[in-house]
C-alpha cells in the first residue's frame, strides 16, 4: 500500500498492511504538510514580535514556545480597531499549487486556523474565559470569524488535493478541561461541527491537535465528527481508559508521552511504552498513527530517548498491524 493508502485506511478502520507513522527525519514519514503562506494562525519567529492580529509575543528563543504579552482586543471596546487579516488573499494560497505532486504518494495533511488557542491569544486568557459567562455573545462573534475562515481553507485545501485538516486547540489542563465542559458543548461544539461537517463534504478527514486532559469532551468531538485526535500527552488520563472509552471509535495519533516517559523514562521504558500505546489505543484495523515530538530542546527529549522511540515505532510497523507483542 501507498502511504497515503496506508494512512487513510488506518483512521478508516478499513485496514492496512502496517502501522502508520510521522518520526524524525532518519526514519521517515507517511503524512506531508500543507498550508498558507502565511496563515492568520502564526506567531513571530523572533523573540519578541506582533502577529497579524496585533498580538504581542514573547518566545523563550530556544524552542516554538511563547506566550502573548499583550493581547490584540483586551477590551471589547476596542472591537472596531481589531486588524481582521484577510484569508482570501491570493499570496496566502500561492504554496498550494504544487502540494499535491509535491507530497507524492504521502497522505497530505492541511494546516486549518485555532478556534479556541487564536481566541485567547486574541484577547487573554484570563479575558477569554470570563467571557464564556458574560460576553458568550460577543465572544461567539469573534469565534465565528475563525469558523470562516476555517471555511473557506477547507475549500482551498480541498480543491489542492488535500485529503486531511488539523488545527491545533489545546483545551486540557493536567487534571481536567480549562473551561466547564457544557460550556463548551454551548459555545464551541457546534463551531467545530460546522468545520468538521465542511470537511467532510470536501472529503477531507478530520484532525484535532489537543493536549492536557481532554476525556470531558472526547465523546462530542467523535459525535460531530472527529477522526484523529492528535495528543502529546496520555499518562495524565491513562492508556487504559483512553483505549476502554474510545479506541476503535478514533483515531489517536500520538508519540510516547512528552511530559512523563519520554522525559523522564530509559531507552527501554520508552520502547515498552510503544507497544503498550499500540496494543491499548489501536486496533486490528486501524486506529493508531505513531509520530515524533517536533520540539525536542523545547520538551527535554534526549538524542537517545528519540531514537529508541522511533526505532521501536518503525520495528512496531513492521509486525502484522503493529499489535504484536
Amino acid at each position: 500500500m501507498t502511504p497515503r493508502k496506508v494512512v487513510s485506511r488506518t483512521i478508516r478502520f478499513q485496514g492496512a498492511d502496517r502501522l502508520p507513522f510521522t518520526l524524525d527525519e532518519s526514519h521517515g514519514t507517511d503524512i506531508a504538510w500543507m498550508g498558507m503562506t502565511a496563515s492568520p494562525d502564526d506567531r513571530p519567529n523572533k523573540s519578541t514580535g506582533r502577529d497579524e492580529w496585533g498580538c504581542l509575543w514573547d518566545n523563550i528563543g530556544v524552542s516554538n514556545l511563547g506566550e502573548v504579552k499583550q493581547p490584540a482586543l483586551a477590551s471589547w471596546d476596542d472591537w472596531n480597531k481589531l486588524k481582521i487579516p484577510d484569508i482570501t488573499d491570493p499570496q496566502r494560497w500561492r504554496g498550494l499549487y504544487h502540494a499535491r505532486s509535491d507530497a507524492d504518494d504521502l497522505f497530505l495533511l492541511a494546516n486549518g486556523i485555532s478556534i479556541y488557542e487564536r481566541v485567547h491569544f486574541i484577547r487573554g486568557l484570563e479575558n477569554t474565559w470570563v467571557d464564556v459567562l458574560e460576553e458568550p455573545d460577543r465572544l461567539g462573534r469573534l469565534i465565528d470569524i475563525l469558523v470562516d475562515m476555517n471555511l473557506y481553507a477547507i475549500r482551498r485545501y480541498a480543491e489542492a488535493g488535500a485529503d486531511g485538516f488539523i488545527f491545533c486547540d489545546d483545551w486540557g489542563l493536567q487534571d481536567r478541561l480549562m473551561i466547564d465542559p457544557e460550556a463548551w458543548r454551548r459555545i464551541w461544539k457546534p463551531r467545530y461541527a460546522r468545520i468538521y461537517e465542511a470537511a467532510h463534504q470536501a472529503g477531507l478527514l478530520c484532525f484535532l491537535h489537543s493536549c492536557g486532559n481532554i476525556v470531558s469532551i472526547l465523546d462530542d468531538l467523535i459525535e460531530i465528527g472527529l477522526d484523529v485526535i492528535q495528543m502529546d500527552q496520555q499518562e495524565n488520563m491513562t492508556l487504559e481508559l483512553l483505549g476502554r472509552r474510545f479506541g476503535g471509535r478514533l483515531t489517536f495519533w500520538c508519540p510516547v508521552d512528552i511530559q512523563q516517559t519520554m522525559a523522564r523514562g530509559n531507552p527501554d521504558e520508552i520502547r515498552a511504552y510503544c507497544r503498550r500505546m499500540v496494543r491499548t489505543l489501536g486496533r486490528p484495523d486501524g486506529g493508531f498513527i505513531s509520530k515524533w515530538y517536533s520540539d525536542p530542546a523545547g520538551a527535554g527529549h534526549t538524542a537517545e530517548a528519540i531514537e529508541a522511540m522511533c526505532d521501536e515505532f518503525v520495528k512496531l510497523s513492521r509486525e502484522a498491524g503493529g499489535v504484536t507483542t
